[in-house]
């Protein structure tokens, strides 16, 4: 279990919004902080901790009018700390190289790997045999309806056919090296983890993931400890002093625990 750290970028400035908010309409979102630092200073905050696996996220489609600038702070982040960050926001298997030639470690890809709310197969299969399984990060955020927690595409928008179970990461995991799962319903909420969807992760464990959603405390971090077994990786936005929250990233940035199990 360790801490992964994020930059997300939302109409070319560095932010943490409140997930479930997000519109492509008018590149809105509510928004928790907006930083006057570019992506690259946190990529290099990041390098000098020695803080590897984090991600970023780019939270505008290209059709938005902002994508270009949300685009330039992140390859300026992948410059900054190259080999060591995966990148996410509009990845295909056309695009996936472009990003990994210009320095990020994996690819995350969500909307891709699905087509009218079905996994797609091929595009998953097409994607491996473009990169290679280890460079790519499948984005499984997801969202609760009528009690399941469902995966949802297109920044978090659009809700999927598809379960996030045991029997879903299980096929999934033959086409990556890694999972990233938002709790969306409390992403950016500083409310408290999903804990059915946290303990179901930790009881999985063919390939590391990662949870993010909801920790606003050293006393969640430490119920996500307890509810997950130890057995997830974490990252923390809002909540976090650097993003204009109250944990402190200099004491989740050496927060190191061992599984439960």
């Amino acid at each position: 279990m360790r801490f992964r750290p994020c930059i997300d970028i939302h109409n070319g400035q560095v932010k943490q919004i409140v997930g479930g908010s997000l519109k492509d309409a008018g590149d809105s979102a509510r928004t928790n902080f907006a930083s006057e630092a570019g992506a690259a200073y946190f990529a290099e905050l990041y390098k000098k901790d020695g803080l590897r696996g984090g991600h970023i996220i780019l939270l505008n489609p290209v059709t938005s009018e902002y994508y270009g600038a949300t685009r330039a702070q992140a390859m300026a982040a992948l410059k900054a700390y190259p080999e060591s960050m995966q990148i996410g926001g509009g990845i295909t298997a056309d695009n996936a190289a472009e990003y990994l030639d210009a320095g990020a470690s994996h690819v995350i890809v969500t909307s891709y790997a699905f087509k009218d709310g079905k996994i797609e197969w091929e595009r998953l299969e097409h994607l491996a045999a473009a990169v290679g399984k280890e460079r790519v990060v499948l984005d499984l955020s997801c969202r609760k309806r009528a009690g399941d927690y469902y995966i949802v595409t297109d920044r978090w928008q659009k809700f999927t056919e598809v379960k996030l179970e045991q029997n879903t990461l299980d096929r999934l995991a033959e086409y990556c090296d890694e999972f990233l799962v938002h709790g969306v319903d409390v992403e950016g909420k500083r409310s408290g983890i999903e804990l059915e969807l946290v303990r179901m992760l930790g009881e999985w464990s063919r390939i590391p993931v990662t949870y993010a959603g909801g920790i606003g405390s050293m006393a969640d971090l430490e119920a996500f400890f307890r509810e997950s077994g130890g057995n997830l990786d974490f990252t923390i936005g809002s909540a976090l002093d650097l993003f204009g929250g109250s944990i402190e990233y200099d004491l989740v940035k050496k927060y190191r625990a061992h599984s439960l199990n």
